[in-house]
């Protein structure tokens, strides 16, 4: 098997349910992980949505949650993840609030897609500070040696 990235909350490529964004209480899902390769060092998480404002004619990718720094002994992160409780080590970025941690689905209009995206590298990045998705990105090339991803779906109710 290999490097796996799964939540108990919803199934790839699944529906989010509504406790995990705007509607609900806007906390993180559970995520769990194996596979890593062995020579992994650090995890990198990424949460974007590539379909903003709308799906039919997508303008930007929202960025969600931002971690790095994830000690390579972590295999997932519990729900509701307040920054105390983050694995020693981690670091988070920030979203496209700017603000640091999870900021749930909250889609404008449409069905959206959410790629939880978590990566193996090589290696322990540097303290970036506040920076953002294309931050961490640049941090981590040449070092990323697995990728997986976790899909899933949000439609706000009116």
């Amino acid at each position: 098997m290999g490097f796996a990235l799964s939540s108990t909350a919803f199934a790839n490529n699944g529906e989010i349910p509504s406790l995990y964004t705007c509607q609900g209480r806007d906390i993180s899902p559970p995520l769990a992980w194996s596979g890593a390769p062995p020579t992994t060092r650090s995890f990198v998480l990424i949460v974007d949505d590539p379909d903003a404002p709308d799906p039919r004619a997508p303008q930007m990718t929202w960025v969600h949650w931002v971690l790095y720094d994830l000690p390579n002994t972590a295999s997932g992160l519990a729900e509701a993840l307040a920054p105390a409780v983050l694995p020693p080590g981690t670091r988070q970025g920030v979203n496209d609030w700017k603000k640091a941690g999870y900021g749930g689905p909250c889609p404008p209009v449409g069905r959206h897609r959410y790629f939880f995206k978590l990566y193996a590298l090589d290696a322990v990045l540097a303290d970036l500070g506040r920076a953002g998705k294309a931050q961490v990105e640049a941090a981590m090339q040449g070092h990323v040696l697995a990728q997986a991803t976790l899909l899933g779906h949000y439609q706000k109710t009116r």
